[in-house]
């Protein structure tokens, strides 16, 4: 007898159905084909002890399965349930009163028949909602995360005897449903990190509303003390709320990376992601044997936090410059090719030199220029192009700390970040791929970024002075636009050139010999 039962397999962001064909036939023999891994073929003895141990068996015949298409490569322990019901119909050890065609069906099964967590469940519910099938069957561990989707069955299964019942005897399954709204308002106005927690440092409050506002990279550089990493974790909490779209990116991606295992459901919140300095440039942009996200993935929508930047090895560092133009992230194999969306913003932190302190007398770390040289050199002049805004962060005094009153809170500095954002949106609502400033492309900046003859004289002579290249003129054009559009300015003037010009701190003299 053939029986055929669906599956799904995660390839980037997006799945493919895997259509499982069970045949039975006279003989002894267990024959698995279609590119299946390790893990794949070590399935049959996890499916033996699990029906064992709930009343069926892998009967004595000739069993041939087929993951069809059979040229695509299956990894991963979440085949089993699929296979495990494929036998069960195929060796007509239970009836079919639901049929499996209108089902996805999908999950890892302990020697007793549990289900354990699989990974991707919201694309592969999104693909099995697209291909017109009627429901997704997976463990309850993931059911909420595939709920997220209207306009298909979930179920969330504890065991393979619920899955059994569902098909043999037609015993009901209860379905998940999920609030959206409720899902996705929920804690938004309730930041973890406030920005009310932070003593002084209003300048760079400041320029932080202006990197929110319109998406600019940002490298905060200070002695140790100054608050650099407490300012870049408050970050997420100004940065406007998440669109219902931009959320189901976001949750595809750490789907795809197992991380929404444990808390289920739609992310609403910001991702704020900050490895640590000796993570690998695979570990970084993604890749491997068989390709996963990386952390500038993972960060897809947030913030992307270096903190200790020269301490990442160059090369970490330099793979980092095309995401931060194009995007999104390619991994090219010999036979596939995944591509992940990387759209993050970049906040870096670091010493102004390898004891902590700059040009400071009274520093109790001195270092010496050719110590400088080598530490700072770290960093590309590339690198720092693509970061819009350098600032100086000095220590915070005594008489500032020592005071009781908050500061401004987050939801009020991102009611102001939220309304330079509709302009922006606004602006650039006949581009598919714009949709913040920091986004802009050399068209955009000539046609939205038109200087008076003041602003460009003043701006030529920054440009002379500093030696500035021209991605960093295109830089000080976007951070000037930006700044005009908290003001609701249409035009750009010459204090908005000003101040954008002054977070260009590392193109100054005395940086980089």
């Amino acid at each position: 007898m053939l029986t055929k039962v669906y599956g799904s397999a995660v390839f980037g962001v997006e799945a493919t159905t895997i259509t499982v064909e069970v045949n039975v036939d006279s003989g002894i023999g267990y024959h698995l084909v279609g590119l299946p891994d390790n893990a794949i073929r070590e399935s049959n003895y996890r499916i033996a002890a699990a029906l064992q141990n709930n009343g069926y068996k892998i009967p004595g015949k000739k069993l041939i399965l087929n993951m069809s298409p059979a040229d695509l490569r299956k990894e991963g322990s979440a085949y089993d349930l699929t296979l495990a019901m494929g036998i069960l119909v195929a060796t007509e050890q239970i009836e079919e009163k639901n049929p499996l065609s209108d089902y996805i069906i999908m999950g890892e099964l302990s020697l007793d028949g549990k289900l354990q967590p699989i990974r991707g469940a919201l694309p592969i519910a999104i693909k099995a909602k697209d291909e017109g099938f009627k429901g997704f069957i997976l463990p309850k561990q993931n059911a909420k995360e595939a709920a997220i989707v209207d306009g298909i069955e979930v179920y969330g299964i504890e065991n393979i005897s619920e899955v059994i019942d569902f098909f043999n005897e037609d015993i009901p399954l209860q379905q998940v449903q999920v609030d959206m709204q409720a899902e996705f308002y929920n804690n938004l106005d309730n930041p973890e990190f406030d920005f009310a927690d932070v003593k002084g440092q209003e300048s760079i409050k400041r320029c932080m509303e202006i990197a929110a506002a319109g998406g600019h990279n940002i490298i905060l550089i200070g002695p140790p003390g100054s608050g650099k990493t407490m300012l870049a974790k408050r970050l997420p909490s100004i940065l406007p709320p998440m669109t219902l779209q931009e959320s189901l990116e976001t949750t595809k991606i750490h789907s795809v990376a197992g991380r929404t295992i444990e808390k289920g459901g739609i992310m609403t919140a910001r991702p704020f992601r900050s490895p640590h300095h000796t993570i690998s440039d695979v570990a970084l942009v993604g890749g491997g044997q068989y390709p996963q996200p990386g952390e500038i993935s993972l960060a897809h929508n947030g913030v992307l936090f270096l903190d200790e930047l020269p301490e990442f090895k160059r090369g970490v560092l330099e793979v980092m410059r095309q995401p931060l133009e194009d995007r999104d992230v390619t991994i090219s194999r010999a036979k596939f090719t995944v591509t992940y969306p990387s759209s993050f913003m970049l906040v870096a932190s670091m010493n102004p030199s390898p004891g902590g302190y700059f040009n400071d007398p009274d520093a109790p770390v001195m270092s010496s220029p050719a110590e400088m040289q080598r530490y700072l050199s770290k960093i590309s002049g590339p690198l720092l192009d693509r970061i819009d805004i350098h600032i100086e962060v000095t220590p915070v005094p005594f008489d500032k700390l020592s005071e009781e009153r908050r500061g401004e809170p987050s939801t009020v500095i991102r009611e102001r970040v939220t309304n330079a954002r509709k302009i922006q949106s606004e602006r650039f609502r006949e581009f598919d791929n714009i949709h913040y400033n920091a986004q802009m492309g050399v068209k955009q900046i000539r046609e939205f970024c038109k200087l008076d003859e003041a602003s460009l004289t003043l701006l030529k002579t920054a440009m002379e002075r500093l030696n500035l290249s021209a991605r960093a003129y295109d830089r000080i054009l976007k951070v000037a636009r930006t700044i005009a559009d908290l003001e609701a300015s249409e035009r750009i003037t010459g204090n908005h050139i000003s101040e954008a010009i002054q977070y260009r701190s590392l193109d100054r003299d005395g940086w980089f010999g």
